[in-house]
């Protein structure tokens, strides 16, 4: 046991006999991946922005200026904003919800209830018509909150139910996944959207359709890993700690983490350094299909193609940049990602319809598996070894993710408001990225994990049984 966890009842997990690399184990673990990121790559990045940018454009034809809440914001900003506001949320209510999820030994259920509220609320944007403007950009928030909300504890999962050793490839294998179910529900909607009038619907229609295709896809394959997944131990593990309470306690839990890492240093070098650079790729990731479509007037089916060959390079750059960090190190292949992002943004600002346009969106499709994949594996290696805590620290993690996507798109919005260009947005992330590669850099040359001092300032109780296990960078 590590130092940093040594205080911390063993009985306070209720997770500890999960046995390590069990194929079945691990092979569902990975299908909540096949089965959620549907909702990315349909609703995030390519139907959805270019049905929500068609019923803008039916609103207010000539300027695209709508109308929402009594304000008048332009519809490519009302989308970016529209994502800002569902990332506060969540961040702000995901640590408690976590950290009470650590306690109660309940990880699994409340995976499953923000699965199923995203998954909803998915399906519920088949309503999603000109006059049900404003409602639809509620429903469309409620579903950003259950995807993110639902990924935080799947990925609390990984160190719960991987060795250290195979973080890296069963985090490239989850993307993997991912990427192959997201194609192949993108192929049934763009075969449904593109043949929409010999199967006698409209387009709009179809469109929809494919929303409803989404919520179902989500929650029919979520439960293949809610089968194989461990059942939650429940609070029954943990009764002997306090009675006062499953709210009480899940503060309680987060203290203790927040009373960890004052003694991480390389923990918290690593979160700013991902707050930072993930400001510009998950905007980028987000604004990417708007920006085709109001910027390079480029056609929604030209659009979709591209997003779904994006999908299959994707594949091979979680792979490659996986095979990489074994060599060269985690933080080594994470910083020449970043670097990467950083010319993908000055391309960004020069790039047309055309070839450009499909060469800059390969190098994007190598590189965003990527930097995902190999974020998560490195903050596993990084955490404490053997915590019991594990959704109370992939919270921070989640946290992070959500509060860069809350400030890069809106800084994003303000900038393209204010400008009247999304070329200027898109060259200004270059900053986030560059602030990102200088913090990955003062991590060059340390140990992937922390050796702390004594908790005992920290947690009552005995000394420590060991230090952490110290692995290279």
């Amino acid at each position: 046991m590590s130092d940093a966890t040594a205080a911390i009842s063993p009985a306070e997990t209720g997770f500890d006999n999960i046995p390590k690399d069990d194929k079945r184990i691990t092979r569902g673990w990975t299908f909540y991946d096949w089965a959620n990121s549907v909702y990315p790559l349909v609703i995030t990045s390519s139907i959805f922005p270019i049905y929500w940018g068609s019923v803008t454009a039916e609103l207010s034809p000539q300027t695209d200026v709508v109308s929402f809440l009594g304000f008048e914001v332009p519809g490519s900003s009302l989308l970016t904003y529209s994502i800002s506001a569902a990332f506060l949320l969540i961040a702000l209510v995901s640590p408690f919800l976590t950290s009470l999820a650590d306690y109660s030994g309940r990880k699994k259920l409340f995976m499953q209830i923000f699965c199923y509220i995203g998954a909803f609320s998915c399906a519920a944007l088949f309503f999603f018509t000109p006059d049900t403007l404003t409602l639809s950009t509620f429903v469309f928030i409620a579903a950003t909150v259950g995807f993110s909300g639902s990924i935080v504890f799947y990925n609390s999962y990984l160190p719960l139910i991987s060795s250290e050793e195979k973080f890296d490839s069963l985090s490239a294998r989850g993307f993997s996944m991912g990427y192959i179910g997201s194609v192949v529900l993108l192929i049934i909607c763009l075969v449904l959207i593109t043949f929409n009038e010999e199967l006698g619907l409209t387009k709009g229609f179809a469109t929809r359709i494919s929303f409803l295709l989404t919520g179902i896809w989500w929650a029919g394959f979520a439960q293949i890993p809610f089968f194989t997944l461990p059942a939650d131990p429940g609070r029954a593990a943990n009764a002997a700690v306090s009675d006062s309470g499953w709210l009480l306690d899940g503060f309680r839990e987060l203290g203790k983490v927040f009373a960890q890492l004052k003694h991480l240093p390389n923990l918290k070098r690593f979160l700013l350094a991902y707050f930072t650079y993930n400001m510009g790729v998950q905007t980028v990731m987000y604004v990417a299909t708007i920006f085709g479509d109001k910027e390079l007037h480029l056609e929604s089916t030209a659009l979709i193609v591209t997003i779904l060959l994006l999908q299959v390079v994707g594949i091979l750059g979680a792979y490659l940049f996986a095979k990489l960090s074994e060599r060269i190190g985690n933080t080594r292949a994470l910083s020449w990602s970043v670097f990467i992002w950083m010319c993908i943004c000055v391309a960004g600002y020069f790039v047309q319809a055309g070839w450009s346009f499909y060469a800059l969106a390969a190098v994007i499709g190598l590189t965003m598996g990527a930097i995902q994949s190999l974020s998560r594996s490195t903050y596993s290696k990084i955490m404490p070894e053997n915590t019991p805590n594990t959704a109370a620290f992939f919270s921070f993690f989640d946290v992070t993710e959500k509060l860069s996507i809350v400030i890069g798109t809106a800084v994003f919005g303000v900038i393209a408001q204010v400008t009247g260009s999304m070329r200027n947005s898109i060259l200004s992330l270059i900053v986030f990225f560059v602030l990102g590669l200088i913090f990955l850099l003062t991590l060059r040359g340390k140990k992937l994990r922390d050796e702390p001092v004594s908790m005992a300032e920290s947690f009552p109780g005995p000394p420590p049984a060991s230090v952490a296990a110290a692995t290279p960078l």
